[in-house]
């Protein structure tokens, strides 16, 4: 139970923990990180190094083939084995650490939503032409108007 732990402060962001809230914030951290395969973490604290979280024993512990994302790289790290905008393995888990990882998103999205587009396209064109066919389970739905009629969002 983490309920005590409560080190979140203004805006989100971490605050600092006495020494035993820490300590027993580790040892938690600790045990559920040999049962996952994903570990993103987050935590800064303004004006500080990032507060380490994972060690390397931590790590060591982890199944094989698991993913540490450490979002705090930039500022020091979560963890110890991280290193800004590198990809780090240890202990068989891959430790990356992104440290500007906003500015990938408008690329990646504008690719999904360009792949949409396409799809949805393929979809409703046939044999050279736009077929709108309104009983279709897919494009009816997705129908707002037609023909001078609010079909949905009413």
């Amino acid at each position: 139970d983490m309920s005590d732990l409560a080190a979140e402060g203004e805006g989100g962001y971490a605050k600092e923990m006495s020494e035993e809230q820490h300590k027993r914030e580790l040892e938690l951290i600790h045990r559920r990180m040999k049962e996952v395969d994903v570990v993103i973490t987050t935590a800064l604290i303004p004006g500080r190094p990032a507060p380490r979280l994972i060690t390397d024993a931590m790590v060591r512990d982890m199944r094989p083939g698991s993913v540490i994302v450490d979002l705090a790289a930039d500022s020091g790290g979560n963890c110890e084995l991280s290193r800004p905008d590198e990809v780090v393995v240890a202990h068989g888990v891959t430790i990356l650490g992104p440290t500007n990882l906003p500015s990938t998103v408008s690329h990646h999205a504008s690719v999904m939503y360009s792949k949409n587009v396409l799809t949805f396209l393929e979809y409703v064109i046939k044999d050279g032409a736009l077929a709108v066919d309104l009983d279709d389970p897919i494009l009816g739905p997705m129908c707002v108007t037609h023909a001078g009629q609010v079909r949905y969002g009413r």
